[in-house]
């Protein structure tokens, strides 16, 4: 069996924002010579997020609301315990634990095998600084 690790380093200019990583993943891939196996991706930072869905630009922005209303940035100790550390990204940690970590997507004849539509990216919920998405193949 094969295995193969790449890392993806990103650095949004945004407190928030979701980029399309799937290019850089496919690349990854062809890379390792895999033909069937899986690809693991994942976010390597707890304000970070790795996630599969659809690449319009409309259900994004709906994701960055729906995110806010349900963790508002606020960077108030008294709003947020997290805060009390010194920190502002206690709902970064929470928009991170709703998106999730990673996802793993099957390889086969080669390519990343999806459903209609569906592409990886990567959502970040606390920029201005460069963060790795760690990218680990295995398989023939």
């Amino acid at each position: 069996m094969k295995s193969h690790t790449e890392y993806l380093t990103l650095n949004i200019p945004s407190r928030m924002a979701f980029q399309n990583i799937t290019p850089q993943v496919e690349a990854a891939v062809k890379h390792s010579g895999v033909k069937e196996g899986l690809v693991l991706v994942n976010s390597m930072h707890i304000t970070a997020s790795v996630f599969i869905n659809d690449n319009e630009r409309g259900l994004h922005h709906d994701f960055g609301q729906w995110l806010e209303k349900l963790a508002p940035f606020n960077a108030d100790p008294n709003v947020y315990h997290h805060n009390r550390t010194g920190e502002d990204n206690a709902d970064a940690h929470l928009k991170r634990q709703i998106m999730g970590r990673e996802v793993v997507v099957a390889i086969t004849n080669g390519k990343l095998d999806f459903g209609p539509w569906e592409q990886i990216f990567y959502g970040e919920f606390d920029g201005h600084r460069a963060k790795r998405v760690l990218v680990k193949i295995i398989g023939e």
